[in-house]
């Protein structure tokens, strides 16, 4: 009698452990990482799904169950298939080895890594080290090739690396147009500064094939640019927090490589890391005769072939 008892009682065991084990047990025996990713827009985003379909959890609707109600992160999360279901739930309700950090706008370098500091909760160190990095590239690296983009970086990284991943977008989005660049006899760095005057410089995209062609009439004449947008950069950030503010009539006679107002050319770095519609820009200037332009209040351009026109635009656009 006992003995019958015994030997149901250990079949019972082991029916339970072979239940909870198909469902709550690991999906498969590789213990190598799996990246999983949940996006930044999440709202249609099925978690339990999405582990079912990467074959990191075994039963679907247990883990639609364990999961319902519950927010998971954006982010990239490092799982297993040799997990457990519950272990796989906890990864998840806590923070993601990876975060989302999106760019946007022609920014400069270190008001891009105080954007990613924000994210990824960088101390000074950090900062630093992602401020200095372009020092082991070389000096051509300082500004300009910090591509603007979404990037899933790892929380772990160091200044310096997030850097890399930066810069070798920007190279890997440059690529086909480096030979164009060589092709128009034009350096690439020197197309870099050129579309980071017509990023800052333009209303929108519309603007800038023409704003291109007005700063390469410019150029070509031997005119000073003069060109606010690198006053701005001269300035760096402000008391009040911002980078870009506006520029008063007595800054225009600061010294500075970057004055455009006293000095001929290009300024010696580009002022921000533009986009691909910029470079573009570069290559394919709208032809003019204008070598003076202004936005009014609308961001509508109007541009002027003589300095007498275009006090006539201030008159009219901006007074």
């Amino acid at each position: 009698m006992h003995k019958t008892l015994l030997i149901r009682i250990c079949i019972s065991a082991i029916i339970i452990f072979a239940s909870v084990f198909f469902l709550f047990g690991p999906a498969g025996t590789s213990k190598e990482t799996v990246l999983f990713v949940v996006p930044q827009k999440a709202e249609q985003f099925d978690v339990a799904e999405e582990l079912g379909k990467q074959g990191l959890v075994r039963s679907g609707w247990l883990a639609r169950l364990i999961f319902s109600g519950k927010t998971v992160e954006p982010g990239g999360y490092r799982l297993t298939k040799f997990m457990w279901l519950l272990d796989v739930s906890s990864v998840l309700q806590n923070k993601p080895s990876l975060v989302w950090v999106t760019i946007s706008g022609c920014l400069r370098r270190e008001q891009i890594g105080e954007l990613i500091g924000k994210k990824l909760g960088w101390d000074q160190a950090k900062q630093d080290e992602w401020n200095g990095a372009y020092k082991s590239f070389g000096p051509e690296y300082a500004e300009g090739v910090y591509y603007p983009d979404t990037y899933l970086i790892p929380v772990e990284e160091t200044g310096a690396q997030v850097a890399k991943r930066f810069i070798d977008h920007f190279n890997e989005k440059f690529a086909p147009y480096a030979q164009k660049f060589i092709d128009a006899n034009i350096r690439w760095v020197t197309g870099l500064k050129i579309a980071s005057l017509i990023e800052r410089e333009a209303g929108g995209q519309e603007d800038m094939k023409l704003i291109s062609g007005i700063i390469w009439n410019r150029l070509n004449t031997g005119m000073r640019l003069q060109i606010d947008a690198t006053m701005q950069y001269t300035k760096g950030k402000r008391t009040d927090g911002s980078w870009w503010g506006n520029i008063d009539l007595s800054e225009i006679n600061s010294d500075s490589p970057y004055n455009t107002y006293l000095y001929k050319g290009l300024p010696p770095t580009p002022i921000c890391s533009p986009s691909i519609t910029s470079i573009e820009a570069v290559l394919n200037p709208e032809e003019t005769d204008c070598v003076y332009y202004l936005h009014d209040k609308t961001k509508q351009i109007h541009c002027a072939k003589t300095y007498a026109e275009h006090k006539e635009n201030i008159k009219l656009y901006l007074q």
